[in-house]
């Protein structure tokens, strides 16, 4: 096996185009995103921008568990808690995020057909990859998360754009719950466009190269892609979020953030999904939740670009508040899974304190 942490190809096509192939390569860090992926991926995008040669761009994660688990946190955590040394300008944290945030609007506007193959665990900084795609697939072994407020932080990669985009207040609420979702669901809240089988993947890649790239090469893209999803819907799961989406609605309804946490403690019904997401919201904290529940509503009417200007805003203050480093410290690097939060419940948190991770540069 390679030791190239994204491995680049390209495959022939019809017309004489050709399909520009690049897969993390990590599986044992279930393909987490390092700052080496993102400063590989990001001139190779460009490349293949401007080749005309290349009529349409693939994306997918080596292994059959994960697309990506989001970033390399344990590298953050370093990063946040180590000396720096003087001769840098700025931390690796802050180039993480800053790269990270430009290669996710790098996709979400790329000029030719994105073909994003969703196949297990897709998380946190890998759903900031997915969601840009133009044409998103996911399966049956498709399971898709932003759980940061249980680390300490707080759902960024586009989340201020995309969950604001889904019915109701779904987004709301899968942001303070952490709540995992399967590939119905994330098609429902228009995570992704396509189900299709997972070892339907190489087929689906020679179809595309037997199909033409030009004019209509979205179109193009779209016709192959929807003929495999014809041959997949009897393995198309049961859309947990669609199904509980009244309750949902019913237990985010409230004027404040207590309101809400307050609704999602007193849930007194058996569905185990939703029991498992209240039980996430009480473990989370509670900083991280206010800063949620404020950019969410602060970027209701924002465009892309505008939200991942202030998520890179915030994600750098999440670096120097010492939140986010103890989530991770907790949950990933000691494993007590004690944070000691620096708000104990939310009546206890500052105002000002959370005023902090939004104020201008």
């Amino acid at each position: 096996m390679s030791n190239q942490v994204v491995i680049f190809e390209e495959l022939e096509a019809a017309g004489g185009k050709r399909i520009g192939v690049a897969r993390l390569n990590t599986p044992r860090s279930m393909n987490a995103l390092s700052l080496e992926m993102i400063h590989l991926l990001k001139p190779k995008l460009d490349q293949w921008a401007a080749n005309d040669a290349i009529g349409a761009v693939w994306l997918e994660g080596e292994g059959d568990k994960a697309l990506c688990v989001g970033g390399d946190i344990v590298a953050l955590y370093q990063d946040m808690t180590e000396p720096r040394s003087e001769s840098l300008t700025a931390s690796e944290g802050d180039i993480f995020f800053t790269d990270e945030y430009e290669l996710d609007y790098q996709i979400h506007t790329y000029p030719k057909p994105f073909i994003v193959w969703g196949n297990g665990l897709v998380i946190g900084g890998g759903l900031g990859l997915m969601s840009g795609g133009s044409h998103r697939v996911v399966t049956e072994y498709t399971r898709v998360a932003m759980p940061e407020v249980s680390i300490g932080l707080y759902p960024d990669v586009g989340a201020g754009w995309f969950f604001n985009k889904m019915p109701g207040r779904i987004g709301l609420f899968l942001g303070l719950t952490c709540a995992r979702m399967n590939a119905t669901d994330a098609i429902f809240t228009g995570l992704a466009d396509r189900f299709i089988h997972h070892d339907m993947r190489d087929e689906v890649k020679q179809a595309l190269q037997q199909s033409g790239f030009g004019d209509e090469a979205h179109g193009a893209v779209s016709k192959v892609l929807r003929r495999f999803e014809a041959g997949s819907r009897e393995a198309l799961p049961q859309s947990v979020v669609r199904e509980h989406f009244d309750v949902i609605q019913a237990l985010t309804d409230g004027d404040s953030l207590v309101d809400v946490v307050d609704n999602l403690g007193q849930y007194a019904g058996e569905a185990p999904w939703l029991i498992e997401a209240v039980k996430t919201v009480a473990a989370a904290s509670p900083a991280a939740l206010t800063v949620y529940w404020r950019h969410f509503h602060d970027t209701l009417h924002d465009s892309l670009a505008q939200v991942f200007d202030k998520e890179l805003q915030i994600s750098k203050r999440s670096l120097k508040m010492g939140e986010f480093a103890e989530g991770v410290r907790a949950l990933l690097i000691d494993k007590d899974l004690k944070p000691r939060w620096h708000f104990p419940t939310l009546g206890s948190v500052d105002p000002k304190w959370i005023d902090r991770f939004f104020m201008e540069r």
